[in-house]
């Protein structure tokens, strides 16, 4: 652990640690609801012992299995609460540092994939605001990789070099803190000189850009110079594909050479199109990262590096300013990154699907940091280029002296010796038998390679800061569609099992490289997808065995039964206010834990069956991109607070499934007790658990029976979930008669 302040004596302060005061409060509790766990297993345990049947006894066991791992996951869940830390920054006392000229370089990559999920002009409007910091222009250099290979892409970024010559400084002569375009002229601005014609500007640009992704094909009208039929020939010389390609590097805009219409320096703009081969492996955006790793490092070979997904764009021009009163300060030279939450715009009033992750991206993260420091969330992250080739305390040597961090590019980045080492570095096969991937660069292994990155870099001995600024640093979309959220998280659990499962489980080696709480931390994360165990299990089990006449559950006047309630209040309660204390809401924190069960019972669930079928060889998975293309419906809906299930989407269907059969349950149950046929006493727990389910599924009940727009259920989606649900009944019940 880090001591309670991380400063230098020396040199003016740039930053502070605070302990949070809910800490002691949080161990307290800890030691409590364990004492109350033991207890849950003591009776579970008396159960299976006394068990006058097989099946009852099996049903225990299911019961038991299931509370093992809540225990597991709460277990995990307890490293975040042992010491969470706020920061706070002093960019004032820079210049009592370091002079204007001694700023460091800034490389930022920005990765897209597809023109058509991913808008060239969302993506435009993410390097504008970067490109226009508040930052010295002539140290920061923007690479955007295209793992598309699309000139679509190309062409959005020829016209927003344009536009950056007139947007750049009228940012910084306006001190306008909105710096994304897109942002700026959609909000209540303040009336500027020369605003009018600037907007006239962007509106003509994304009205090019966007027509030519409509038409799928630049026109000829809008090339102007030879340099932009030459970059253009690729495609047009035929044998380009997506998937097999030749390296493709553009410069845009160069600082030594382009100024702005005030005659100030730009900041370099360089398009990427990494070499693509159909027999070569890609290792999708960690593969694309790496790539922009090695061609930065020959044209400008930035000490510092910014990685941005295409999406998430700058909310704040003085964000890199905050970066430096970390990493500039002595004391902090074995931490390998500074990472800012993933907050984002466009999100409902109630956040219904739960994309904010404030668990995930916020709170989570402070707790990490009173450790060794918050994983790495693959956006809105400031890394050391050195800690890409080693620990600490090792470093690997590059391949060539080009690559080395600590080499100093003294050529412009258009000459022919530095493009011909850029293309030699971007080819398809220039990692293999090297180091690349798995001791050097972002690391492959797993789907979820931010993750998996910032986990390594951990185990080799650096450690990490999370700044959470109150004005978010970076904005980025969210799925509006259930479809969607699912599908990502579905991906994410798959990537997530792979580390699990790995020779590098946190659980072990994660626990032996940094310790207990840094292992559980990251074991939380790799482990999440077994969420889908007992969430699964509460959501079938005990209404199977309500349907059947089976009572696994302590009575209400069993003083067993206030145990349950104790640790099921216990539990939300806290959750509950780890998530308002964070500046949350109760309606956004009830639409949150819906979402996780959501997610348990199909995005996790499918994830897992996923993961362990490919191990076994059975079937393999790949990395689909999340569309950024909004449909106006579904977005009117989206803002009603309305759920999406217009897709027949196989994730649907156990979710219908379990509505389905616990409404069933529930009025089953209930009926009893009216009829004299059975004892609330006895039933309670089970009805409270259907009762629970039932009200967690209303968006589903209303998909299926009280919608008629697009988005309600799908009938094939219903038609299918209730003969999973009646299978499951027939299943159950030649089982409890056993």
């Amino acid at each position: 652990m880090r001591g309670p302040s991380e400063m230098s004596t020396k040199t003016p302060h740039l930053h502070t640690l605070k302990d949070l005061r809910c800490t002691a409060l949080n161990r307290i509790f800890a030691l409590i609801f364990t004492s109350a766990i033991f207890a849950l297993f003591y009776h579970h345990f008396l159960h299976l012992l006394h068990s006058s049947t097989t099946t009852t006894f099996f049903l225990h066991l299911t019961l038991l299995f299931s509370d093992v791992i809540l225990t597991f996951m709460w277990a995990t869940t307890q490293s975040f609460r042992m010491r969470p830390v706020r920061r706070h920054v002093y960019p004032e006392n820079l210049p009592q540092v370091m002079d204007h000229p001694d700023y460091p370089k800034l490389d930022v990559f920005i990765c897209t994939a597809d023109p058509y999920k991913e808008p060239p002009m969302g993506v435009v409007n993410t390097a504008l605001s970067v490109m226009a910091y508040e930052y010295p222009s002539d140290k920061i250099s923007v690479y955007v990789s295209d793992d598309g290979g699309s000139e679509l892409t190309l062409f959005a970024f020829m016209e927003a070099a344009k536009f950056a010559t007139h947007w750049l400084p009228f940012c910084k002569r306006n001190r306008i803190e909105d710096r994304c375009p897109e942002a700026y002229f959609s909000s209540n601005h303040s009336r500027s000189s020369g605003i009018d014609e600037l907007k006239m500007i962007y509106e003509s640009m994304k009205m090019k850009v966007e027509s030519a992704v409509e038409r799928g094909c630049i026109v000829n009208g809008h090339i102007k110079t030879d340099d932009e039929r030459e970059a253009f020939k690729k495609w047009t010389a035929g044998g380009f594909t997506r998937q097999d390609h030749p390296t493709v590097i553009q410069v845009l805009l160069e600082s030594a050479k382009h100024k702005d219409i005030t005659g100030q320096e730009m900041p370099n703009l360089i398009y990427l199109s990494r070499q693509k081969s159909k027999t070569s492996p890609h290792h999708f955006k960690a593969g694309a990262l790496n790539v922009l790793l090695r061609v930065s490092a020959t044209m400008t070979n930035a000490p510092l590096i910014l990685t941005l997904d295409c999406d998430m764009y700058s909310n704040d021009p003085k964000t890199p300013l905050d970066m430096l009163c970390f990493l500039l300060d002595p004391k902090m030279s074995k931490y390998a990154y500074v990472q800012f939450p993933q907050r984002f715009h466009g999100t409902n009033k109630n956040d219904i699907y739960g994309g904010e992750n404030k668990r995930l991206f916020q709170i989570n993260p402070i707790g990490m940091d009173g450790l060794a420091g918050t994983n790495y969330v693959g956006t809105g992250t400031f890394f050391r280029r050195r800690a890409f080739f080693g620990g600490p305390s090792s470093f690997l040597s590059a391949e060539n002296l080009e690559l080395n961090p600590n080499h100093v590019v003294d050529k412009s980045i258009r000459s022919d010796t530095i493009l011909k080492l850029a293309h030699n570095v971007a080819k398809c096969d220039y990692e293999s038998d090297t180091k690349w991937g798995s001791k050097m660069g972002f690391r492959y292994g797993s789907l979820v390679e931010d993750y998996y990155t910032g986990y390594q870099l951990h185990c080799e001995g650096w450690d990490s800061v999370f700044y959470h600024p109150n004005r978010a640093a970076f904005l980025g979309d969210i799925p509006i569609n259930l479809n969607d959220v699912l599908s990502q998280n579905k991906r994410w659990s798959v990537g997530l099992l792979e580390v699990a499962f790995s020779k590098y489980s946190p659980i072990t080696f994660g626990t032996k490289s940094r310790g207990i709480l840094m292992g559980l931390a990251y074991s939380h994360y790799a482990f999440w997808p077994i969420w889908s165990i007992p969430i699964s299990i509460y959501a079938f089990i005990p209404q199977l065995a309500l349907l059947n006449g089976v009572t696994p559950f302590p009575k209400v006047s069993d003083s067993w039964f206030y145990l349950y309630v104790f640790l099921f209040l216990g539990s939300y309660i806290q959750d509950s206010l780890d998530f308002v204390l964070s500046g949350g809401t109760i309606q956004r924190w009830l639409n949150d834990q819906r979402m996780w069960l959501i997610r348990g019972i199909s995005s996790y669930l499918f994830g897992s069956i996923d993961f362990f079928l490919k191990s076994f060889g059975i079937s393999s998975f790949g990395f689909n991109i999340t569309s950024k293309v909004v449909d106006d419906e579904q977005n009117k809906r989206y803002e009603q607070g309305i759920f999406e299930f217009g897709v027949a989407s196989p994730l649907f269907v156990p979710l219908t499934s379990t509505a389905i059969l616990n409404l069933t349950a529930f009025f089953v149950g209930l009926t009893r007790v009216i009829l004299g046929h059975g004892n609330m006493e006895e039933i309670f727990v089970q009805l409270f658990i259907c009762g629970f389910g039932m009200v967690n599924c209303w968006p589903v009940y209303e998909a299926i029976a009280l919608r008629t727009d697009k988005g309600r259920m799908p009938m094939k989606t219903t038609m299918v979930s209730t003969f999973v649900a009646l299978a499951l009944y027939s299943v159950a019940s030649l089982i409890f008669q056993i």
